[in-house]
């Protein structure tokens, strides 16, 4: 996975979801208690990755471990509640070179503490002759997932511990906007140790995932989520799935190279008469260029899904040779593939609304990369010169 020259500038981003996201129901005092959520995971992210060996991998799980832990978010302990009121979690790794299985997803999760650890466990174990027990699977759902994260000593749960009442109160309040939730269940005791959220304040939708390039110039990512609110039982979304959701990987492509200017040739331009004793130019040689990205997505799920957004953006930049920004606001941006496959039900049901953040490595060099097209991305990065940035809106709040 690691190659021997470690010469790379290791870069890293990381988001916190996507959605309707408005000045009115996102305050600046509320904003900045994210924005110091968002850095302090990215100091955290960052300071990993300095670690002597350390790798893409390990430091975007670390990442999205602290996203799950962090109740403001809607991954782990702070996800949304299914139709049901059940929670029902969904994860995934992967990387660009390297490993075996190149990724691993989980989904339909109840009693994992930290889904991303078990996606990422399944990963690593990939590379031992018995694959973990996941056999060649790199993708495990419900039980089997949870028995798997017994047997690696993965810390587990009672479902109640992901419950929050804000995320409580937000599936009463949207069930309770429904013409017919006669066959819903909303009687299940929950404890009630979390501060009430009053249906004003915004909560964070969708998924939270970071994209990490280490010295080695392995692109890594990591997600997680709790998925739609109120989504049916069972009901599966682009963050587990390869390609619609998260995706990474490597390819090479070759540029010719001019010849340099010698000496000899700069003689032979003002004494043709020397051209029988001067040696030849040099020919053009064919020089190798390492290309990766890593990109995961955020929104609406669904839509990620239909358009098999991430993947198809980084094939947009690997087989049209365009730049990794351009592909991305191409699917994602303003007017983009997302939001076109929503149609005449743009800006009505949430379908097309989301944002794509990753990676882009070329000539030695990352750099972060990222567009949306909702009201909002929680986001966060260290640009070429060392400083962070926070930012919700396109501009600065």
């Amino acid at each position: 996975m690691a190659s021997k020259s470690p010469i790379i500038k290791p870069r890293v981003i990381i988001h916190g979801g996507a959605g309707n996201i408005t000045r009115d129901n996102l305050s600046k005092e509320q904003w900045q208690t994210f924005e110091s959520d968002l850095l302090a995971i990215l100091r955290s992210t960052s300071q990993q990755l300095v670690q002597h060996g350390a790798t893409a991998l390990h430091a975007a799980t670390h990442a999205v471990q602290l996203f799950e832990a962090n109740p403001k978010f809607n991954a782990g302990r702070g996800a949304v509640f299914t139709r049901s009121g059940r929670i029902e979690l969904e994860a995934s790794v992967m990387v660009s070179n390297g490993m075996k299985k190149r990724g691993a997803a989980v989904s339909l999760l109840k009693h994992v503490k930290s889904p991303v650890s078990l996606a990422a466990e399944i990963l690593k174990r990939g590379e031992h002759a018995d694959n973990g027990g996941a056999q060649g699977h790199v993708h495990i759902s419900g039980a089997s997932a949870e028995e798997l994260a017994g047997d690696y000593g993965l810390e587990m749960c009672d479902e109640s511990f992901f419950w929050t009442k804000k995320r409580w109160e937000e599936h009463k309040k949207t069930l309770s906007n429904e013409c017919n939730s006669e066959d819903v269940s909303i009687d299940l005791v929950w404890p009630d140790n979390d501060p009430s959220w009053d249906g004003k304040e915004y909560l964070p939708q969708g998924t939270v995932g970071c994209a990490v390039l280490d010295q080695f110039g392995t692109v890594a990512i990591a997600t997680s989520t709790g998925g739609i609110t109120n989504k049916l039982d069972g009901r599966i979304g682009d963050t587990p799935t390869f390609g619609a959701g998260f995706w990474a990987e490597e390819w090479f492509t070759h540029r010719h190279v001019p010849p340099t200017t010698s000496l000899s040739t700069a003689l032979l331009d003002c004494l043709p008469s020397l051209s029988g004793y001067l040696p030849l130019a040099s020919a053009p040689r064919i020089e190798e260029v390492r290309h990766a990205a890593g990109l995961l997505g955020t929104g609406n799920g669904d839509s990620f899904l239909r358009v098999a957004a991430v993947r198809t953006a980084i094939a947009v930049a690997r087989f049209s040779n365009v730049p990794l920004p351009d592909a991305i606001k191409w699917m994602a941006g303003s007017n983009g593939e997302l939001q076109r496959s929503a149609g005449e039900r743009w800006h009505k049901t949430g379908e097309g609304e989301g944002g794509i953040i990753g990676i882009e490595f070329a000539d030695g060099k990352g750099r972060p990369v990222f567009d949306f097209n909702c009201g909002g991305l929680f986001r966060a990065w260290v640009d070429d010169e060392g400083a962070e940035h926070a930012m919700v809106f396109k501009e600065k709040y």
